[in-house]
């Protein structure tokens, strides 16, 4: 299991991932910076990666490259889902940017979002995984989170959800998935920008 051992063995699994993942990140500009196309080719910022490598939750990748598609944007929105996509728009572009493999890690483990969209189920590793658009759609829950892998085709598709793994925490590709934890109440937790300051001292206050 992914999170199984000493916990000093864990720690250092840990180290040793984030020191690669460092790495990786380094060499993206440099990767990146070869491609041809310089309106979509953009250096991912190291900040971008490192801070969810920072997260208190596993948040889930598919290392610094995939099918020889490089990291092009590593984000999380205001309700804390980190996405983390390879490869150039394929559809659209700018906002509307389709790109061929796409990760997107919630820690709202509460429900999977597949809508009403037609679905299958499948065993991923151990755990449960919803298949939508005809195999294109991976999702599932593991540990506290719920990931969600998009992919232009459903070999790629498959073929990532076999190769995802933290980027914060132990894990290898093909190994077995932590199994789903119970629900976080992540929704319930109010976001940043949702929690008041605090009162400033009385003394800035009459400032």
């Amino acid at each position: 299991m992914l999170f199984s051992g000493p916990r000093a063995a864990s720690r250092a699994r840990v180290r040793a991932r984030t020191a690669r993942a460092l790495a990786l990140i380094a060499l993206c500009p440099l990767a990146l910076g070869a491609c041809s196309d310089t309106l979509q080719d953009k250096p991912v910022p190291h900040n971008q990666l490192e801070s969810l490598m920072m997260k208190p939750y596993p948040v889930y990748w598919l290392g610094g490259s995939f099918h020889g598609y490089q990291i092009t944007e590593a984000s999380q929105d205001p309700g804390g889902a980190a996405t983390i996509q390879y490869g150039d728009c394929v559809e659209g572009g700018q906002s509307t940017c389709v790109t061929p493999v796409r990760v997107v890690t919630s820690p709202d483990n509460s429900f999977i979002p597949f809508g009403h969209a037609r679905h299958g189920t499948a065993s991923l590793r151990g755990v449960p995984a919803i298949v939508a658009e005809g195999g294109k759609a991976v999702l599932f829950a593991t540990g506290p989170v719920i990931v969600a892998i998009y992919a232009v085709h459903p070999s790629l598709a498959g073929a990532a959800s076999e190769s995802v793994v933290p980027i914060n925490a132990p894990g290898s590709p093909r190994d077995p998935l932590p199994a789903r934890a119970p629900d976080t109440g992540f929704t319930r937790r109010p976001l940043p920008a949702q929690v008041p300051a605090p009162p400033l001292p009385l003394s800035d206050a009459g400032a």
